[in-house]
């Protein structure tokens, strides 16, 4: 499983915010790239940047930032946050993008949306499913859709996506624990049928669990779910959950 910590972006610095409300806004860094370089440092590989101006504007707005920690780290970075655009798109992969993320865009414009998993290939478009009750949450979580999450990732991995990543918004920021039953519902009830050298199987989506990571013991749990990654976030920069062990977890696997 992989370790992805989180660095979420408000006016170039790096932030934390509770249950996605922009009023609890923490600034727990200055400077995005001196977090990300301690994060190399600890050995992990990936990173989940979120662009939390861009997520309320609709548009791509801390690309620099992106920029930077892509050409002075060698992170595999997951972009997300307000890209709405063709325009986006290239924006966040110019500036050194792995990955991008569209909730949103997912839900407000689905042609858009599959046309770039047509062009870019699921190994590159992540589904952002970001929820409260069960509900698709979308514009920075400021809307909540009437799309229950279970149906919304299913029909998407019928459009071809793999990777999907999973906030229960009401744990976002609560160092509560995550939704272990709602990521076992996901797993069990999402496999779709894909065919491999003519052999037919179910495959169940590469789930990024989000929100509510408070302990180190978690971790594992969700590695045991059959969760593909996790994102890291307030639990690193609270202190609940050191590198050291993040770097150790990563070693032993």
């Amino acid at each position: 499983m992989r370790i992805i910590p989180a660095i979420d972006i408000i006016e170039g610095k790096c932030v934390r915010l509770t249950k996605g409300d922009y009023d609890t806004k923490k600034v727990y860094n200055e400077n995005p790239l001196e977090i990300a370089k301690q994060f190399e440092d600890a050995g992990i590989q990936y990173l989940h940047v979120v662009d939390l101006d861009g997520a309320k504007a609709s548009k791509i707005i801390n690309y620099k930032v992106l920029e930077t920690i892509a050409t002075k780290t060698n992170l595999k970075i997951d972009f997300g946050g307000g890209l709405k655009s063709n325009e986006d798109l290239k924006i966040a992969f110019e500036s050194g993008a792995n990955q991008i993320t569209g909730g949103s865009i997912a839900v407000k414009n689905p042609d858009v949306f599959e046309s770039w998993i047509s062009k870019y290939g699921s190994d590159k478009i992540i589904l952002g499913a970001d929820c409260i009750n069960e509900k698709i949450a979308v514009s920075g979580w400021l809307e909540t859709s009437d799309l229950s999450v279970i149906p919304f990732i299913k029909d998407y991995m019928n459009k071809g996506v793999d990777y999907v990543i999973c906030t229960d918004i009401s744990k976002d920021g609560m160092l509560q624990g995550p939704s272990f039953d709602l990521y076992k519902r996901i797993l069990n009830e999402c496999n779709v049928i894909s065919t491999e050298q003519s052999d037919e199987k179910s495959q169940p989506p590469k789930l990024i669990a989000s929100g509510g990571i408070s302990t180190f013991s978690e971790i594992p749990k969700l590695e045991e779910l059959g969760c593909e990654g996790v994102i890291i976030g307030k639990a690193i920069y609270e202190n609940k959950i050191s590198l050291k062990q993040l770097e150790q977890f990563i070693i032993n696997q």
